[in-house]
């Protein structure tokens, strides 16, 4: 580990370190106004929401890490106090990087990244018409974090209309990849979460899991089994008894393969022969069944079939009474 202090860093080092080690972060393609109407449009990685009722969304239009002059998104909030805030996905994400160009203040973003402005509908500031997530916005508060170079403030904004693409929700939930966003890491890095990058977890809302300190002692011995495993498990309301894992186990088929067919299986991520070959290997050598139990119990958790791994770890310590 590197152990520092921000005292002892230079601003560009912990600049650095924020971007590369709070990552990815959504990006907020802001556009704003001036009062005498010329356009800006910006990104911000420094970005979230933070409240739904009211509906706010934060971001933070930083001080410039040269001499600490404020940008023109700062000061077009501060004199109009409206804007309008957009997600980023990966269609658009160079003509974003474009946008972040520090042109002069009468430069109008939009036509140098060739992105398309449209009306809004209740503040001034155009909307962007290549972003499905769209939310229109009044400043409710400007919090300066300092008047040092690279200092940030805190645009604290309440959503006042949102414009959602109807392609992009499914049963009420907007679909990530239909949306296709991207996040902010650091140096000139990105993500993109789409495809495998997506992921689910399941929340423990509504339940109490039994705990790291509940589960079996062989379970939290195994080699095959990772932390995110053990908190799959321990995130389990119950644990299954021998008479349900016996009854689990004898619905079982055999494969009789061998562990030459283990390995493939295990290459292929199907547990469910995996096994089928485990449990066929076990009148043969009971500890490496248990090994083979194991990995797929393993694999079984991967795909999200916490019953299923519960069941066949359960049984691991059951061969004892064969």
């Amino acid at each position: 580990m590197i152990h520092v202090e921000p005292k002892d860093m230079k601003v560009p080092e912990i600049h650095q370190y924020l971007l590369g080690g709070v990552a990815p972060r959504p990006i907020a393609l802001v556009s704003t106004i001036t009062k005498n109407g010329h356009v800006n449009l910006s990104p911000f990685s420094f970005f979230n929401a933070f409240s739904a009722n009211p509906p706010i969304v934060v971001f933070s239009p930083s001080r410039r890490g040269r001499d600490g002059t404020t940008k023109d998104t700062y000061n077009n909030l501060s004199e109009t106090r409206e804007c309008v805030v957009q997600a980023v996905t990966y269609e658009m994400v160079q003509q974003v990087s474009l946008a972040s160009t520090e042109y002069p203040p009468e430069t109008d973003e939009f036509r140098k990244s060739g992105l398309t402005p449209v009306p809004s509908d209740i503040v001034r500031p155009p909307r962007v018409k290549e972003s499905p997530f769209q939310m229109e916005c009044i400043l409710k508060q400007m919090l300066p974090l300092g008047d040092r170079p690279a200092a940030g403030n805190l645009a604290i904004c309440e959503v006042v209309k949102f414009h959602v693409a109807e392609d992009i929700v499914v049963d009420g939930v907007i679909e990530p990849n239909r949306i296709d966003l991207v996040g902010r890491n650091g140096a000139d890095y990105y993500t993109r979460a789409q495809g495998e990058a997506i992921f689910s977890v399941a929340k423990p809302i509504g339940r109490q899991g039994v705990g790291f300190d509940n589960l079996p002692a062989h379970t939290i011995a195994s080699r095959q089994l990772t932390a995110n495993n053990l908190a799959q498990l321990a995130n389990s309301e119950t644990i299954p008894g021998e008479a349900e894992v016996r009854s689990f186990i004898e619905s079982q088929d055999r494969h009789d393969g061998g562990r030459a067919a283990f390995r493939r299986f295990l290459r292929l991520g199907d547990y469910r022969s995996m096994l089928q070959t485990a449990l066929a290997e076990i009148s043969d050598d009971s500890s490496t069944a248990a090994v083979m139990l194991e990995a797929a119990a393993a694999r079984a958790l991967d795909s999200g079939d916490t019953d299923f791994a519960w069941n066949v770890l359960m049984y691991i310590p059951l061969l004892e009474k064969r």
